[in-house]
């Protein structure tokens, strides 16, 4: 299912990739999710080493932000979330947000190739 959503353009991942002494580039963690309208759904964060996902969320909420995502869901609430302003959000107010903003198109997509620097530095 992912893969046809991302066929769609719908489906993304935010990747942080570090070299080993031979210069072979490994996946270190990220996270992925799902955009409907103005709406980011992170489905899932991973790590291969510690914080990498982290890392990748720290890029990617400026990232979205710039492509006019008005909402990331991020399913959980943590100290490391609320760096980045998240907020609990009572369900009718999600719901009522959700509505309106899964509507809404983006103002440039997200795209699908590599962004091999990092743009919110």
């Amino acid at each position: 299912a992912y893969t046809a959503l991302h066929r769609l353009g719908h489906a993304h991942s935010f990747e942080c990739w570090l070299p080993d002494a031979a210069g072979r580039w490994h996946l270190a963690g990220g996270l992925y999710g799902v955009q409907i309208g103005s709406v980011f759904y992170g489905e899932s964060m991973f790590a291969r080493r510690a914080d990498a996902s982290k890392i990748a969320f720290a890029c990617a909420v400026p990232f979205l932000a710039r492509c006019g995502i008005r909402l990331i869901d991020c399913q959980q609430d943590t100290a490391h979330l609320a760096r980045f302003g998240s907020q609990l959000m009572p369900f009718e107010a999600f719901r009522a947000q959700l509505g309106e903003w899964n509507e809404v198109a983006l103002a440039r997509e997200i795209g699908r190739g590599v962004a091999a620097e990092n743009e919110a530095a």
